[in-house]
């Protein structure tokens, strides 16, 4: 399978103030708004949006692979923080901001440069009005989890535009 071709970019600030978490992702999903650059980098990209739900897709590659031929966990924990933050982005009203606090990660299986098309996915857990906590899991082919982790999310006011 290839990787979808998208637009990529980064949204004016503009964007956050006119949007809530939810408008704002689903206008990626529909390509309103281009993808961050780094999802073009990395190979992985925003699938699904729902309330308090997000899944990213990628896939692996030999460009992932560290020193001893496996895909590295570093963009396992990527996908997962990601994937966790937008979750937690999607339940935020416009004008709002997040940043991840903390994100931890467990690696179930190895990740291969052959594995193929993945799917990460994660829900809210918790929310307050400050920290957001989510969940998730990062799938591979035949739904068995090759990593899962949690992430806490903090809520902020989104930068003013210049």
């Amino acid at each position: 399978m290839s990787i979808p071709h998208y637009e990529y970019g980064v949204a004016t600030s503009d964007k956050f103030s006119i949007h809530s978490g939810r408008e704002f992702l689903q206008a990626i999903v529909d390509g309103k708004l281009p993808k961050p650059p780094m999802c073009k980098t990395l190979g992985y990209w925003l699938a699904e949006v729902g309330e308090g739900f997000v899944a990213f897709e990628g896939e692996t590659g030999e460009h992932l692979l560290d020193p001893v031929g496996t895909v590295h966990g570093g963009w396992a924990l990527t996908i997962i923080d990601s994937v966790t933050a937008c979750a937690a982005y999607s339940l935020l009203p416009a004008g709002t901001a997040f940043t991840t606090i903390e994100t931890k990660g467990n690696f179930s299986r190895p990740i291969l440069h052959d594995t193929g098309r993945v799917r990460a996915e994660a829900v809210v857990v918790s929310q307050t009005r400050q920290i957001i906590s989510t969940e998730a899991k990062l799938l591979g082919p035949g739904g068995k989890v090759l990593a899962h982790g949690t992430s806490t999310i903090m809520v902020m006011p989104a930068p003013r535009a210049a």
